[in-house]
């Protein structure tokens, strides 16, 4: 049993998450950011593996960062141990206080004392397209399926965009609404331009209402970021938007659309949205760190705490 730092497309796996695909790499790199494509392989078979992002701290520290992974074929401990063991070395060099990772599973080593503030959310929102359109109507909630029929009378107009720009002012009409913090413009600029993503937006009377930013990767749809407009809400924008999507999703091949980040008591309103499209609630075991210096990670957690 090995481990290696994969330098190939190719002999990367796909799992279900784009945020351990290689195009997720690729994106990270054209934010500046270093990367590893780390797999530990026996028999030339891959265990375990695992994309991790540098990401900075002050003082020209820095932690790992393993988003919605490691990925496992087959849970095999000896294998996490061989990715820990690159971990720590890797640290060393890079000045990393602590390796901050995100299982879709359990894994060995975390327990809730490593448990911390997640990065993705710990909670999404399934939509199984496997099934009929009619389906999945029927099982959505009776008011769903009545706002996407009236934006449907309405004559909303569905696209396909590259305007990022509209994307940006919505979502800044939309963060300052909500109380929650975005990306800078160019990382949706950037995110926009991999090959993976698509930008849809809503339209009524030559004003765009709604806008989704969606990542089609492997069987999943996910919509990854949206912004929508106070104005003309009796026209039900976001409700259309989303169903367009889904049932191109579902035309395209893909077998499920993920709502991504839900929050009973964060985000009731988002939560009571995505859930009425006849969703299943996915709970992920949490985001956790492993110090690897204790010094500095106490000093981290310290300072965060002054922050906040």
């Amino acid at each position: 049993m090995e481990i290696v730092d994969i330098k190939n497309q190719k002999e990367w796996k796909n799992g279900s998450q784009f945020l351990q695909s290689w195009q997720w790499g690729d994106f990270q790199q054209k934010l500046g950011r270093k990367i590893w494509h780390w797999a530990v392989k026996e028999n030339n078979k891959t265990i375990v593996q695992a994309l991790v992002v540098k990401r900075p701290l002050p003082m020209g520290l820095s932690y790992l960062y393993c988003p919605r992974g490691p990925f496992f074929g087959v849970y095999n401990q000896k294998a996490l141990e061989l990715l820990t063991n690159s971990v720590k070395s890797t640290a060393k060099k890079e000045k990393a206080v602590f390796f901050r990772l995100e299982p879709i599973q359990k894994i060995g080593f975390i327990s809730s004392k490593l448990r911390v503030l997640s990065v993705q959310p710990n909670q999404t929102a399934i939509l199984d397209l496997s099934i009929s359109e009619d389906e999945i109507l029927n099982k959505m909630h009776s008011k769903t399926r009545y706002n996407i029929r009236l934006a449907q009378r309405k004559g909303l107009v569905i696209q396909e965009s590259k305007d990022i720009e509209s994307f940006w002012d919505l979502l800044k009409q939309t963060t300052q609404r909500e109380k929650f913090r975005s990306h800078a413009f160019a990382y949706y600029q950037k995110l926009l331009d991999c090959p993976f993503t698509k930008l849809y937006l809503a339209k009524y009377e030559d004003k765009i209402l709604a806008a989704h930013l969606i990542i089609f990767f492997n069987q999943t749809a996910f919509y990854v970021h949206g912004g929508s407009s106070r104005e003309f809400r009796q026209v039900m924008a976001p409700h259309l938007l989303h169903w367009r999507i889904i049932k191109k999703a579902q035309s395209l091949g893909y077998k499920f659309y993920d709502f991504w980040g839900i929050d009973e008591k964060k985000w009731p309103g988002f939560t009571k949205f995505k859930m009425s499209f006849g969703s299943q609630k996915i709970i992920y075991p949490g985001t956790f760190d492993l110090p690897l210096s204790k010094f500095w990670y106490t000093l981290y957690k310290v300072s965060k705490k002054i922050r906040h």
